[in-house]
């Protein structure tokens, strides 16, 4: 059971089959074009990211990536290693803030990956989908009531090479490996396990005909809600997860709960809190 009391009003009528979704609201969106532009959550004059981009470059420099995917796969992994998966709810969170609080969302660690890519010169969109709130119960197993029915995610897509790769894409070759899938449990988030496994939102090709298939990821598609030129018109479009009420409520506790960990971190500390960012506005560059 999943709750649909703590998301906003949807005014759009609700399509009854994944395959009828993809059919009316997918195709229009499916040619948007992406952007190299600053969005309100990708806020990419702001020093911090400016700060985390140069980084970036030069560890790339020091391994001889050289070209914009590998530079890429190197941005990923300096945000696996930095900042700390945890469950915000805070869908417009600015990037710079993200880096600034050293944690994040899933959606807030791939927002930064593309904001890096932007300031790198690459084009980025992302894929707008209503994913069933069951996906996350192995991570909340005695809260599935609390889970909402459905989640906006934004899965993100860089122009390369003259075509379009979404960011599992961005990885490949002999070290990666499937045996494991993904199982949506413990400290490895999809953020992580895009850069070992192949993730499929629409068929179960990408695991292979002899894996048990955990990361075929159809049968938790609701509706796919096309492309968008970037996250911040997604999510003007088609609202955050939650509602403004629901996500005060549960920032205070999920921005700080770590994947994997059995309860929320302590939010007793020494060090002062970080500074509040006016919320960022959602925007269709």
């Amino acid at each position: 059971m999943t709750s649909r009391l703590l998301m906003p009003v949807r005014i759009t009528t609700r399509t009854t089959t994944r395959t009828a979704a993809r059919t009316t609201t997918g195709t229009a969106a499916e040619e948007a074009a992406g952007s190299t532009c600053p969005t309100s959550i990708l806020d990419l004059e702001h020093p911090g990211l400016v700060a985390f981009v140069a980084r970036v470059l030069r560890e790339a420099d020091e391994r001889g990536a050289v070209t914009a995917r590998d530079r890429l796969r190197v941005a990923h992994g300096i945000v696996a290693a930095t900042v700390r998966p945890v469950y915000s709810v805070e869908d417009l969170r600015r990037v710079s803030r993200t880096l600034r609080l050293g944690r994040g969302s899933c959606s807030q660690r791939m927002a930064v990956l593309e904001a890096v890519a932007r300031s790198l010169g690459v084009p980025t969109r992302v894929r707008g989908m209503r994913v069933d709130g069951a996906f996350w119960y192995p991570r909340f197993p005695r809260l599935h009531a609390f889970v909402p029915e459905e989640v906006v995610l934004a899965w993100p897509e860089f122009r390369l090479d003259g075509a379009w790769v979404a960011i599992d894409g961005l990885f490949g070759g002999d070290d990666r490996t499937r045996e494991h899938g993904f199982t949506n449990t413990g400290p490895e988030t999809l953020f992580e396990a895009v850069a070992r496994t192949g993730v499929d939102w629409d068929a179960p090709s990408a695991c292979g005909a002899d894996s048990a298939a955990p990361c075929d990821f159809s049968a938790h598609l609701r509706t796919d809600l096309g492309r968008f030129t970037s996250r911040d018109e997604l999510f003007a479009r088609h609202g955050q997860t939650l509602c403004r009420p629901a996500r005060t409520l549960a920032e205070p506790v999920l921005g700080r709960w770590s994947a994997g960990a059995a309860a929320p971190a302590s939010q007793t500390t020494t060090a002062s809190p970080a500074p509040t960012d006016p919320p960022a506005r959602p925007s269709a560059a």
